[in-house]
C-alpha cells in the first residue's frame, strides 16, 4: 500500500472528511491566514480543512460530550491536516532558533500530516476563546501542560486558566485524543507511532 497521498487528491479520498461536515464546531485555521507565528498564509492554494475519518468521528464525540455537559461551549479547530510540505516550511522557519522542539521533524512526520492530530480550543457562548493562559502557538513553557501545576502555585497561571485547560483535555481524552506535554492545544488521535506506521501521510 502506498503510504503517501498528495494534498491535491484529498477531496477524492474516502479516508478524509472535510471539517465543514462536522456539526457543532467552529473553524479558524491559523496557518491559512497571517495570524500565526510565521506571519503569512502557509496553506493556499490548498484546502487544509480536513481530518482523517477516525479523527473526525472523535471530534464529533467531543461536540456531543460538551453539548451534554457544558452547553454553550463550542470547539474551534485551529489546525487539522497539515501537509508534509507545510511542516517542512515551519521546520525551516524555526531552524537555529531553539524552538524546533515544538515541531515534529518532517523526516519522521507530524501526526498533523496524517490528518490524525488537531489543534483546538473552546469558545464561550459569545464566541470568545476561553482563557487558557497563553494563546495558540505560544512557544514558551507557560504553554506546557506538564508544567502548569507549578505555574499555578507560582501565580503565573490562574485557577480559571488551568480549569479551562483541564476541561479541554477531558473533552478530548474521552473521545480518544491524547495531549502532549508542551502544547495545551495539541491532541493526537490515538497512538502516534501506530499512525506513522499504518496511515497515509499527506504530502
Amino acid at each position: 500500500m502506498n503510504l503517501t497521498v498528495a494534498s491535491e487528491e484529498i477531496a477524492r479520498s474516502l479516508e478524509f472528511r472535510h471539517l465543514s461536515s462536522i456539526r457543532g464546531i467552529a473553524i479558524d485555521l491559523r496557518y491559512a491566514t497571517a495570524n500565526n507565528f510565521v506571519g503569512r498564509d502557509l496553506y493556499s492554494p490548498f484546502d487544509c480543512a480536513w481530518l482523517h475519518v477516525q479523527a473526525a468521528a472523535g471530534l464529533e464525540q467531543v461536540v456531543a460530550w460538551l453539548h451534554a455537559r457544558r452547553p454553550g461551549l463550542t470547539p474551534v479547530v485551529l489546525d487539522a491536516l497539515r501537509p508534509q510540505r507545510v511542516q517542512q516550511q515551519l521546520w525551516d522557519t524555526l531552524a537555529g532558533t531553539g524552538l524546533q522542539m515544538y515541531l515534529a521533524n518532517p523526516l519522521r512526520g507530524s501526526i498533523h500530516s496524517y490528518g490524525m492530530a488537531v489543534d483546538i480550543t473552546l469558545l464561550d457562548e459569545h464566541g470568545r476563546e476561553l482563557d487558557m493562559g497563553t494563546g495558540f502557538d505560544d512557544m514558551t513553557e507557560l504553554s506546557h501542560p506538564a508544567l502548569e501545576e507549578g505555574f499555578l502555585v507560582a501565580g503565573q497561571l490562574t485557577e480559571e486558566q488551568v480549569a479551562n485547560r483541564r476541561l479541554l483535555r477531558e473533552a478530548m481524552n474521552q473521545a480518544g485524543f491524547v495531549g502532549i506535554n508542551t502544547e495545551w492545544w495539541h491532541f493526537d488521535c490515538g497512538d502516534r507511532e501506530l499512525v506513522r506506521r499504518t496511515f497515509r501521510r499527506v504530502l
